[in-house]
């Protein structure tokens, strides 16, 4: 087995160093051209997942591409057990609640405060029979603290049409306002920063769940046959389009 290419950060300061001041090995961050395609690119996706779009407002959408099958990525995700090597641990601990990930609790250190809880609105493991995408993915609901809104993580197979090359690409969508509170979001310097930091941080983690999934699933492939349940999710050429 190859070493894995990733290291496990050690204090608070190690997950400033990793997560906040080190730059990612890609920027995540989907841009858009308009406000207009930037819309019609939301609501596309939150009506996907049963969201009304009246209701929520995606304020950022984070992408990468993973060299891995639906199937496989959407397993390792329902694995997390809340010390994932890819997440700041030390700064915002994850505590699932009863070791499920249905509810959990994000802590800051010491678990003393409560940041927020994102409790499970959906999980939706299996694709619907008229999906052609494999499309899965985990909708919660956040409460308390400053995410007040929607978070999910999305996974479909990719499109080479649209110039993805991997098995697989993973979305992280969110709907969070500044602390709850509208007007908070319209002062330049908060907004900038919390874009700042969240954008940095969602991009690193997603870099690192990348790196992992793939180290993984290639020494899967190399320890055992493929599942034929993977191999039937893995086709690169389905029409789907969000």
């Amino acid at each position: 087995m190859n070493e894995l290419p990733l290291t496990r950060t050690t204090g608070i300061f190690s997950d400033i160093r990793h997560y906040f001041f080190r730059k990612p090995d890609a920027d995540t961050l989907v841009s858009f051209v308009s406000d207009d395609e930037r819309e019609l690119y939301c609501k596309s996706i939150l009506q996907r997942i049963g969201v009304d779009v009246h209701q929520f407002r995606l304020i950022n959408i984070h992408r990468i591409g993973i060299e891995a099958p639906t199937s496989y990525l959407f397993d390792e995700l329902m694995k997390w057990d809340g010390d994932s090597i890819c997440w700041p641990n030390h700064i915002a601990r994850v505590n699932l609640q009863e070791g499920k990930i249905e509810t959990i609790v994000i802590t800051l250190p010491g678990r003393f405060y409560k940041l927020f809880v994102m409790r499970a609105i959906r999980i939706h493991q299996i694709p619907s029979p008229q999906d052609t995408d494999n499309a899965r993915y985990f909708l919660y609901r956040c409460s308390g603290g400053y995410p007040i809104g929607i978070f999910s993580l999305y996974v479909r197979s990719s499109i080479p049409e649209r110039g993805e090359q991997e098995m697989s690409q993973l979305f992280f969508l969110t709907s969070f306002n500044f602390y709850g509170r509208q007007f908070w979001s319209k002062i330049p310097l908060l907004r900038n920063v919390w874009e700042f930091v969240h954008n940095r941080v969602t991009s690193h983690v997603a870099c690192r769940f990348k790196q992992l999934v793939e180290w993984k699933f290639e020494n899967f492939k190399h320890s055992y046959e493929l599942p034929e349940k993977h191999l039937n999710s893995s086709s690169r050429n389905l029409p789907f389009h969000t």
